[in-house]
């Protein structure tokens, strides 16, 4: 046996008895754009974890203690102070989270180069592709307007109903 064979996942379930198992999932075109999925979500737990965790941190101890004393439970504390209290941070993630999204260009070439075939073809690589590899600048920017277009409908509706609280608050 090489060293390949003797290392990794799928040595690992291969002794737990399981003596078919092949971790295939880059080459699968079922299984590959999944693949890129826990590789970039795994690539952003980081960042996020260390979001969270300063929030948190920022959160005043007293609060906690005055909670306590109030007899308030645990996941009402949760609820109703610690998660508006982590607004800011959310947003941030989020917005960090949706733009990590959309630039998912990175992660589909190092790891697949949009196959095998077009089964982790994304928005961003279709563009990059188009511009830079076949010079169709025409494609390229419709494309874009397209994805400009729907981040757009997703993040309209946001600002609106921020815009109509805000309003609200201001009468």
């Amino acid at each position: 046996m090489d060293a390949k064979s003797q290392a990794g996942i799928q040595h690992a379930v291969r002794k737990l008895g399981f003596s078919d198992f092949h971790f295939d999932w880059i080459v699968d075109q079922n299984m590959a754009i999944y693949t890129i999925v826990i590789a970039t979500v795994w690539q952003a737990a980081g960042l996020v974890m260390a979001l969270f965790l300063s929030g948190l941190r920022g959160i005043d101890d007293d609060i906690w203690k005055a909670a306590r004393m109030d007899g308030i439970p645990t996941w009402r504390v949760y609820v109703s102070i610690v998660l508006p209290m982590l607004g800011a941070t959310i947003g941030t993630a989020f917005v960090l989270l949706a733009t990590a999204v959309i630039k998912l260009f990175d992660s589909v070439v190092a790891m697949t180069q949009g196959g095998p075939g077009l089964a982790s073809e994304v928005p961003t690589k279709f563009i990059m592709d188009h511009l830079f590899g076949r010079a169709n600048i025409a494609l390229a920017s419709a494309g874009s307007i397209v994805m400009l277009i729907s981040v757009l409908a997703l993040v309209a509706p946001y600002l609106y109903a921020r815009s109509y609280a805000n309003r609200k608050v201001d009468t």
